[in-house]
């Protein structure tokens, strides 16, 4: 039941009850109504404009945000694997392959150069996740550059490949007489008896005595730059420049099996033995020279000779004898 109220009348001096008719009671339900829909708007805008209450648009932006940020977190992950097998190629790239090709290994600064100038990032920054994003962006640059670097290395290792394959085919590197066709091995590389004059003579080279017409062997690529007789004391000789510094002298020859200019692979037969210039009996003076300078070719039978041949040719070669020539 309503509470009654009453109001005081002066001109009976009495208390009369307040009669209300239904127009202040829909006005002040309808003043209620309109300052509670204003409450509401207020209150729901306010809420929008915090975290507390979400839209289903920024909830969407939302699981997108975290589905990028764990993407970016497992890209970061895949470039640091990346990274290190990048490195492990490094290290193989400057310990193995630069020092088997003598090659110099890339300075680590060279390696892990990085970027001078102005912030390259800039762009990326004033965002929520900048920090995510620039990280990512500049591994991705290391890395580049760490491949490009390794890229060229490459390209190097691979030209000095090919130029050590050439060279071990060039370097002479095997008897210039076989085995099977030798009576001895006259004389080697050393002080020896001049055949001529009884005294020492130094010896620059090794004679192999062997049958006149005994095939005479390249004993390695090259080129035929001389095949003449007009070099003192040696007959009828060729000379094969085999790049690299090193050029092999066969003398004493019987005739020639190629002629100036030829190219000529290890193994080719090249000339046959004889007993022409300076020469007491048929046998071939056998000569190697690298960087203008005779040397022992001694050294340099590990092409076609066992151990026991090699360390037989070494005893021969040791003995102080009378040289052919």
């Amino acid at each position: 039941m309503a509470k009654v109220k009453y109001y005081y009348d002066s001109e009976t001096l009495s208390y009369r009850p307040i009669s209300s008719g239904k127009g202040p009671k829909i006005s002040n339900l309808l003043l209620f109504l309109i300052s509670s829909l204003l409450f509401g708007i207020i209150a729901l805008l306010t809420l929008l404009n915090t975290n507390v209450i979400k839209t289903p648009k920024e909830i969407l932006q939302d699981r997108e945000l975290r589905n990028y940020k764990l993407q970016f977190e497992l890209l970061n992950r895949r470039i640091g694997q990346m990274q290190n097998v990048l490195t492990n190629i490094e290290e193989r790239d400057d310990d193995i392959y630069r020092i088997y090709f003598e090659a110099s290994p890339i300075p680590k600064e060279q390696r892990r150069a990085g970027f001078g100038g102005v912030n390259r990032y800039d762009y990326l920054e004033g965002y929520n996740n900048s920090n995510v994003i620039i990280n990512t962006t500049k591994q991705i640059d290391v890395l580049s550059k760490m491949l490009v670097v390794q890229s060229e290395s490459l390209e190097e290792i691979q030209k000095l490949a090919e130029r050590k394959e050439e060279l071990l085919a060039s370097i002479p590197s095997i008897q210039p007489v076989r085995e099977e066709n030798l009576k001895r091995m006259a004389s080697g590389f050393g002080w020896r008896i001049d055949p001529f004059t009884k005294t020492r003579k130094m010896h620059k080279g090794m004679d192999f005595s062997a049958n006149r017409g005994t095939p005479v062997y390249a004993t390695g690529d090259g080129k035929v730059v001389r095949a003449d007789n007009r070099a003192s004391g040696y007959g009828k000789h060729i000379r094969i420049d085999h790049g690299f510094g090193y050029v092999s002298l066969y003398a004493h020859l019987n005739k020639y099996n190629i002629k100036r200019g030829a190219k000529v692979k290890r193994g080719d037969i090249i000339g046959f033995v004889g007993n022409t210039g300076r020469s007491v009996a048929p046998h071939l003076h056998y000569e190697i020279i690298k960087d203008n300078k005779k040397i022992n070719p001694l050294n340099f039978y590990y092409g076609n000779l066992s151990t026991s041949e090699f360390d037989a040719l070494l005893a021969q070669a040791s003995q102080e004898n009378q040289s052919f020539d």
